[in-house]
């Protein structure tokens, strides 16, 4: 893939930058330069921003943690025909798998188990029905069609082995794309770590990761704006080594009257409805981006308990109705609204 990357150095100035329904800013202290990148990857805008000592070491960290963004690619899409993940989806298995396909795999199969099926990375039998236009046909065509392929839809049905990755039955298919950008995230910011960096964000598409605070003591804040109206601010979060994730169906559909979105029930083997938005705030920017999809198809109400009954993460909901849900301990994060 062609990388369009545009490299800005600044010191003591601020910075905001908009993607997924989210806006970031930061300033830097003069003992350090601030340096941000965005390229073009996993199908999606990555933007990395850093502090450093100078721009020939953030050069390379930045050089870096790209590359380890590039990795993952090649190892998660269901579309480049070189992809293992492309590979697995073709052949039904996969033998003496990557460090990351085998990591990944695992984690999602254990995620499946947490959220009690509602992210499952089995679906995409579902989604390319839905993508196909079988919103087109009537239901009884639609709940014949969903029967059908729910028999290959269940994260169980994913056996990993010494040395194997296999789809237990014919025709199974996976997608990566409710784990893959959390977990590239959180890999990136392992990089850049290992490079000196001290001070960072890491931002996948919405999916985003944070070390440290800014050089000046205070958090990265976090804007989160309207699903309808991206002038209009919701909440601010203030973050330090977190990660965010926010899902929503408000702007992918297979439909023109968008009323089937790209988020499916793994367990209906229909789209969701009740949300419009979620965000998720955790300790693990992989665990972001699958609690932001899980507590989504799970709705309002059944997502809520969900985050309130686990540790470690908060959330912000969005319902169909436009009423807003915070979890109990979000205050923590929340600064205005």
């Amino acid at each position: 893939m062609t990388n369009c990357s545009k490299r800005l150095v600044a010191i003591c100035m601020v910075i905001t930058c908009v993607v997924s329904g989210i806006t970031i800013g930061a300033c830097s202290e003069p003992s350090l330069i601030r340096m941000d990148e965005t390229r073009t990857m996993m199908g999606t805008f990555i933007s990395i921003s850093l502090y450093a000592s100078d721009e020939v070491a953030g050069g390379k960290a930045l050089d870096a943690a790209f590359r380890r963004f590039e990795e993952v690619e090649a190892t998660a899409s269901i579309f480049d025909e070189r992809a293992e993940a492309y590979r697995l989806n073709q052949h039904g298995s996969v033998s003496n798998p990557s460090r990351d396909l085998k990591e990944l795999i695992e984690l999602a199969i254990e995620y499946g188990r947490i959220t009690d099926g509602y992210f499952d990375i089995t679906v995409q039998p579902l989604l390319e029905l839905w993508q196909d236009g079988l919103w087109r046909e009537s239901p009884e065509a639609q709940q014949e069609a969903v029967d059908k392929a729910m028999n290959l839809v269940g994260y169980e049905k994913v056996l990993v082995e010494d040395g194997r990755i296999e789809l237990a039955i014919d025709g199974m298919k996976i997608t990566l794309g409710g784990i893959a950008k959390g977990w590239a995230a959180e890999e990136a910011i392992k990089v850049l770590e290992e490079k000196g960096i001290q001070h960072a964000l890491v931002n996948a598409g919405g999916d985003m990761a944070t070390m440290g605070v800014k050089p000046d003591g205070s958090p990265w804040r976090i804007e989160l704006v309207s699903p309808d109206d991206k002038s209009n601010k919701l909440s601010v979060f203030e973050v330090a080594g977190h990660a965010v994730a926010t899902s929503g169906n408000y702007e992918r559909y297979f439909d023109p009257d968008k009323s089937v979105s790209h988020i499916l029930n793994p367990l209906t083997g229909y789209s969701v409805s009740e949300c419009i938005s979620v965000t998720i705030i955790s300790c693990d920017a992989t665990f972001a981006d699958v609690a932001a999809t899980a507590v989504f198809v799970m709705g309002p109400e059944e997502g809520m308990r969900f985050i309130n009954e686990k540790s470690g993460i908060e959330g912000l909901i969005i319902d169909n109705e436009r009423n807003i849900h915070r979890s109990s301990g979000l205050n923590e994060f929340e600064v205005s609204s």
